[in-house]
């Protein structure tokens, strides 16, 4: 746990003034209090333990004064709460590999059935964009909630030739990011420069210069990526998955295949360097799946990542409402005491 306004800490050196004050003012009523003939009597008939019980309340407000100070420092911790992401893409090899048999029935049907069981665990709140990719990429279903369109598309697929992983995260991300402009080659900065010596800026109003943010720090949108080949053509991977970090974007990459393949196929295997690169530059996770009940699992875990995930969050109001509860107990305390008495 940490503290967004460490400073305000200092307040809390109030809480042993507090206890100083309330001795002296303790030992100030013992001095004007009545003395009583028959002290004996009258401690019997309070009962035993009431020396120390009358102190009960005080402790508990000290208490809650410790906690609403501790609040004003706005504590913030780690903690597992629903995600509010809004958008997920699944971006899906379709190149001629896919057909290999090492994975049965084959590895396209495993990642098709594997993909509709993750698209029905996911919220009803949450859009779903797929993108297919072979020698290019394509978005063959628009983001969008309806789970029936999602499942006809990916029953859709088709196997081409070629493996354009680079080109697959360029289309997720201008679905992402529709108004944005992304040219794998140039760097964000570059591509605009070149664009305005174009002068391709002069017919429209000038956009603002691209800012980009810490990698994974898009909590709204994510792209699963699912390949079991190595980039062929199209752009480089790795340029293009730094092109999502600058945008935040967490990219999970899923490598799918046996080690010795299969079929035709079999010498064709996912570069799993790369996308453990692609991951951790965007600050997603690797996955490695080589039958599909592994790949279901590997779903699975996404599912869990994606519908719950750990956050730094604010808990000033846990410690005010904790404090809030001290203090009404110190105030009932202090009333079922003085009743007592009265």
């Amino acid at each position: 746990m940490k503290f967004l306004s460490p400073l305000l800490l200092l307040l809390l050196l109030a809480a042993p003034a507090l206890v100083a004050l309330y001795f002296y003012l303790l030992a100030r009523k013992k001095k004007m209090a009545v003395r009583y003939a028959d002290i004996g009597r009258i401690r019997e008939a309070l009962g035993p333990g009431a020396t120390w019980r009358r102190h009960i309340p005080a402790m508990l407000l000290l208490v809650s004064i410790v906690l609403a100070l501790t609040a004003v420092a706005k504590p913030a911790a780690m903690v597992t709460l629903p995600s509010q992401r809004a958008l997920v893409i699944l971006a899906m090899d379709v190149s001629g590999s896919m057909r290999a048999r090492d994975v049965e029935p084959n590895r396209l049907t495993a990642a098709q059935n594997a993909a509709k069981q993750f698209i029905t665990q996911q919220p009803s709140t949450t859009r779903i964009g797929i993108v297919a990719f072979a020698g290019a990429a394509a978005l063959v279903q628009t983001p969008t909630l309806n789970r029936d369109e999602l499942t006809q598309a990916i029953d859709r697929f088709r196997t081409f030739r070629g493996t354009a992983i680079g080109s697959g995260i360029l289309v997720s991300l201008q679905t992402i990011f529709p108004d944005a402009a992304f040219d794998p080659r140039f760097s964000e900065s570059d591509f605009g420069r070149d664009r305005d010596r174009q002068g391709a800026s002069l017919d429209q109003p000038a956009q603002p210069a691209f800012k980009p943010v810490p990698p994974g720090s898009n909590q709204n949108s994510t792209i699963i990526l699912l390949t079991d080949g190595r980039a062929t053509v199209g752009p480089d991977p790795i340029e293009t998955a730094r092109m999502a970090a600058d945008r935040g974007v967490r990219i999970y990459t899923v490598g799918l295949g046996s080690a010795n393949g299969g079929g035709y196929y079999g010498g064709m295997q996912f570069d799993e360097e790369s996308l453990k690169t692609i991951a951790d530059v965007t600050k997603g996770k690797y996955f490695a799946a080589n039958s599909g009940a592994a790949l279901n699992e590997v779903y699975k875990s996404l599912n869990t990542q994606l519908v719950m995930e750990r956050q730094e969050t604010e808990i000033s109001s846990i410690f005010a409402a904790v404090a809030a509860v001290f203090a009404i107990a110190a105030a009932a305390m202090s009333l079922i005491r003085q009743s007592r008495i009265l």
